[in-house]
């Protein structure tokens, strides 16, 4: 009995391949002239994200990038043929997301990044992947902040970020004398732990980072007050690219494999993974 497994196992193991070995699959190929083509071709991709927001784009101390935007990217690059280890992630705070696309120094930016119409004038958007709101974290024990509308009448000091989308909308609710802006939402949190301010304002899911690894000091007010669809930016009118991201997007919702980047990061805190929003046309 053993003989005959050494002979199927040698037979296995000759020349003659044809049907009995998995071939290597074939690299994707693109439209000669394009993003995808170029990047697919040089094998490697350098995307910018966020390193300060647990659960979506957080740096840990042994240097790896984490989290749903992360993972988001690496589907991008699995669908140009790209392994993970081959995609540099660069930091790209709020307020320097443009600049870094317009002057190529990175190749797609996903970083919480809400499409709008001022930066659409800049830049082009894929997407969008996901749909947050903007929300106030203030402390445990905090009681009178109890949304937008209180922020003023309890002279409250809120902070944001530079750059921001919530950081203009929040310009409604509170004095200017009373908007703190830093270049990164950790030094936010920071500055509400020590009292410098009284309540941190940004996308209710990078609170809900931001409250996770507070261990119990933060807690998210609750009353959502706008709509951000994040989106994937890209050099303007790139729209060849753009319809290529949508496709990644469309097929990850398809095939489970969006739902399970949630999984492993940001839905360890919120929850079930949300369906994929309706995509924008490519301009």
């Amino acid at each position: 009995m053993l003989a005959g497994t050494v002979a199927l196992a040698a037979a296995g193991c000759g020349s003659d391949t044809t049907g009995t070995e998995a071939e290597t699959p074939a690299k994707p190929t693109f439209a000669a002239g394009t993003t995808a083509a170029r990047l697919a071709e040089a094998g490697k991709v350098t995307v910018g994200t966020k390193f300060d927001q647990p659960l979506f784009g957080l740096k840990g101390l042994g240097g790896d990038v984490e989290g749903f935007d992360v993972e988001i990217a690496k589907i991008i690059a699995d669908g140009l043929g790209i392994d993970p280890d081959d995609i540099t992630f660069v930091e790209t705070p709020s307020a320097q997301r443009e600049g870094a696309i317009q002057q190529s120094r990175v190749d797609f930016i996903v970083a919480t990044y809400t499409i709008n119409d001022k930066r659409k004038q800049l830049i082009s958007f894929a997407g969008p992947y996901y749909q947050a709101g903007q929300d106030i974290m203030v402390k445990k024990d905090n009681t009178t902040i109890t949304g937008p509308e209180s922020l003023r009448a309890t002279n409250a000091k809120v902070c944001s970020v530079s750059g921001s989308t919530p950081a203009e909308k929040i310009k409604e609710y509170a004095d200017a004398s009373n908007i703190v802006l830093f270049d990164v939402y950790s030094k936010c949190a920071d500055a509400l732990r020590t009292g410098q301010v009284d309540a941190v304002t940004t996308d209710n899911v990078v609170l809900l980072g931001l409250v996770d690894a507070s261990g119990g000091a933060f807690k998210i007010v609750g009353k959502p007050f706008t709509t951000e669809p994040y989106g994937i930016g890209i050099k303007k009118g790139d729209t060849a690219f753009c319809q290529f991201i949508d496709e990644q997007l469309t097929a990850a919702a398809a095939d489970g494999r969006y739902a399970k980047a949630w999984e492993s990061t940001a839905g360890k805190v919120a929850g079930a993974a949300p369906a994929l929003p309706t995509l924008a046309t490519c301009s």
